[in-house]
């Protein structure tokens, strides 16, 4: 469950590289680029006064090409490096300016970390790579060895304890590194491009597996990746970095639907929208008619008014419980009918409003607009066909 809370906050955050960064800094700030500044100096500006904030139980997603600060920016978080300039805030703590022995005492705490290389120690087994760091904090090792049990059967791995990595594929091995992270009961998981190193499929995998667990745990995940596609199915927002800076920020559909710039528009130019673009959000109010409450007669006047072909009819609460169609209206007109309920259709296509287009393309099928409704059930709008096939154009 993602919580308003903020549990990092990162202000003005700057990271210059190389021998007198100070010097640069100031360069920096009296209008260098980074470019310049490289010239000029020598250092590299591999932040540039990034500003962001990650709530708690949040999978947040930063993702760029290489060189793009994104990699340098989660070590900024546990202090693997050290920035030149800014705040760091974990639970308004600003680490950023942390002594080494405060800083060691959150690590081992509060930020868990999973690399792209695994990193396991080949020569301990599978559950004395999990139990490290618990051994590091000086947990008994009785407790340890339970807790790293428990952890492995989550992962599906228990049978796996008492081998050593070199037995494992790589996808098994993410997962050893993977609940080494949890093992430790840390908040927040920095994970650096860790799936990047996996065939297709083991990734893909890894990715569903990754989701399950945060349904399961809610850690406040920062994820570092340079694939799009990966970005958009497991963010629940996402930053794009180029060249140190943010260039945006946002929900999966807001990168799709709206992206800032050129730049963001060619990460997602050959995504496929079906699979990111929410119902709820090509969603358009329409005319609708409580039950009970409009005659026939007045029902088929606000068709004609509006020039509707079909109209849903709501309860009292708000929720479809049927539709109408303006010549099965006319029909029962004709026929002498005088209830709604005797000519409406109650089978209709309905869709929940955080289901994607792709889970719910078969609705359309009838060619009726399909009703979207909210957790609750209540009538949140239509889709037209026209408008979902304007939402996968991107010409919303």
């Amino acid at each position: 469950m993602i919580e308003s809370e903020p549990k990092i906050i990162i202000e003005n955050l700057i990271k210059i590289y190389g021998d007198n960064p100070r010097r640069a800094l100031k360069i920096w700030r009296d209008g260098g680029t980074r470019d310049s500044l490289l010239q000029t100096t020598g250092n590299v500006l591999g932040i540039a006064d990034v500003s962001l904030t990650v709530n708690r139980g949040e999978l947040f997603v930063v993702m760029g090409l290489s060189g793009s600060g994104k990699s340098t920016l989660v070590r900024c978080i546990n202090r693997l490096i050290d920035p030149t300039s800014g705040h760091i805030y974990i639970d308004n703590e600003d680490i950023a300016h942390l002594d080494e022995k405060r800083m060691r005492e959150i690590r081992l705490s509060k930020i868990s970390m999973v690399f792209q290389g695994f990193g396991l120690f080949p020569h301990k087994t599978v559950v004395e790579n999990v139990e490290y760091g618990l051994k590091i904090r000086g947990i008994d090792k009785v407790k340890r060895r339970e807790k790293a049990m428990l952890t492995l059967e989550t992962v599906g791995l228990l049978k796996w304890a008492d081998y050593f990595p070199a037995a494992l594929s790589g996808g098994m091995q993410q997962r050893v590194g993977l609940a080494r992270a949890l093992a430790t009961d840390g908040e927040i998981l920095l994970m650096d491009e860790p799936f990047s190193a996996l065939d297709p499929l083991i990734r893909r995998e890894m990715q569903e597996e990754l989701l399950a667990l945060q349904a399961e745990f809610h850690k406040t995940i920062i994820f570092i990746s340079h694939d799009i596609q990966e970005a958009l199915k497991i963010g629940n927002r996402i930053a794009v970095m180029k060249d140190g800076y943010i260039v945006q920020v946002g929900t999966p559909e807001d990168i799709i639907v709206q992206p800032v710039n050129d730049y963001i528009r060619a990460f997602s130019r050959d995504v496929n929208r079906a699979q990111v673009i929410k119902t709820g959000s090509i969603a358009r109010p329409t005319i609708t008619s409580i039950i009970g409450g409009d005659s026939l007669e007045g029902a088929l006047a606000k068709m004609v008014d509006y020039n509707l072909e079909a109209m849903y009819i709501l309860d009292g609460d708000g929720k479809p419980v049927g539709i109408l169609k303006r010549r099965l209206l006319e029909g029962g007109i004709e026929q002498g009918k005088v209830e709604i309920n005797k000519v409406m259709e109650t089978n209709f296509p309905v869709a929940i409003d955080s289901s994607t287009i792709e889970n719910t393309l078969h609705l359309w099928q009838g060619g009726i607009p399909v009703a979207v409704v909210d957790e609750k059930g209540k009538f949140q709008g239509a889709i037209a066909i026209s408008a979902l096939l304007a939402s996968l154009k991107g010409s919303l």
